[in-house]
């Protein structure tokens, strides 16, 4: 378990440490590519095929490394109105989190290894990954869609390929013997929740071809989800997790509340802590509180009534860019704006 909890915290202190953008995340992220070893390196307890993977395979590293990142970006967008929004700036704090059996450390695990199979599979149907391979009993038949994976007697393995690597990184060190325990099955049971939230929902479409739009003949595949649906879904997940014990063995979970709560299936999300109430800064548990968190009028989960906790709020005048525009060639410029916001107190 400690190279998963290592991995996972190193993604999001990396992403947070160099203030990542757009171009900036791309750059590191690439950075990291042209050198496994910098994430690899780290944790002298890899599993057999860990280190292969590290050490021979650098593109599914960097697919791998790319899809954390974009877990991050993922879990941020969904939480950003909770007064937990999967903060990266604390590395401590994530660690802290990570460690416990909550509802959110279900997600972040969740999201992460739904991430790297979103990528790992986009990397196979776009060419980058030259390992995955085709079943040769059929005739590919190759499309210019961007997003394609395999049309009516193409390659289906791109998607296996994708779900049997981030198995092999992520579970391998889990299963080993001995190591069988009540929160590796809850470990193990998110990241396969997250595999199947994309290899379950490929999207099916097709296109016609005809005169006038006749669709005489139509040409039909299946498709990688995009992120953001796959993230969705993992947040519907997170909000009906279920929350389960161990049973007398130590090595499955029961439903906490037998009588009342439902079995979990593969697709649920399970977790067996109660989160903090993250309010107030709490060393123990993780939580940074949401004292400076900018808050809305809303009721909802972003208001300032919820998100602060009943402390109140202040009202702050913010600075930001506006009425940009771009000069030829090659600048673009931005007029100061002040706008008032509420900051949590």
């Amino acid at each position: 378990m400690l190279f998963q909890r290592f991995f996972i915290v190193a993604t999001l202190f990396f992403y947070s440490s160099c203030k990542i953008g757009e171009a900036n995340l791309w750059f590191l992220s690439r950075l990291l590519i042209v050198d496994p070893n910098r994430i690899c390196s780290k944790v002298n307890r890899l599993r057999s095929r860990q280190v292969y993977i590290c050490k021979r395979e650098p593109t599914i590293i960097s697919q791998i490394i790319n899809g954390s990142f974009e877990s991050v970006r993922e879990c941020q967008y969904q939480f950003s109105d909770r007064k937990w929004n999967c903060p990266t700036k604390n590395k401590r704090s994530m660690r802290k989190l990570l460690s416990k059996d909550t509802r959110e450390t279900g997600f972040v695990h969740a999201m992460t290894s739904a991430a790297i199979v979103h990528k790992i599979a986009t990397g196979c149907a776009q060419g980058t990954i030259m390992d995955c391979y085709c079943d040769v009993k059929t005739k590919p038949y190759r499309t210019l869609h961007p997003n394609f994976l395999f049309a009516e007697n193409y390659c289906n393995n791109y998607i296996n390929y994708a779900y049997r690597k981030s198995k092999e990184f992520l579970d391998e060190n889990l299963w080993k013997r001995g190591n069988n325990d009540f929160k590796n099955q809850i470990l193990l049971h998110n990241y396969e929740a997250g595999r199947l939230s994309v290899r379950n929902y490929l999207e099916h479409k097709c296109k016609c071809h005809g005169m006038s739009g006749s669709c005489t003949t139509k040409t039909c595949w299946r498709q990688l989800p995009n992120l953001r649906s796959v993230s969705n879904r993992l947040k519907y997940k997170f909000d009906l997790a279920v929350q389960v014990i161990s049973d007398n063995t130590g090595k499955r979970f029961l439903p906490e509340d037998q009588h009342h709560s439902r079995w979990p299936n593969p697709e649920d999300l399970v977790y067996s802590e109660n989160s903090p109430n993250f309010c107030n800064v709490d060393r123990q548990t993780g939580s940074l509180g949401t004292r400076g968190r900018e808050c809305t009028n809303s009721t909802g989960t972003g208001g300032c009534d919820m998100l602060c906790c009943g402390r109140g709020f202040r009202t702050i005048m913010k600075q930001e860019n506006c009425r940009c525009k771009f000069n030829w060639c090659c600048h673009v410029v931005c007029e100061k704006c002040r706008r008032p916001i509420q900051v949590c107190l």
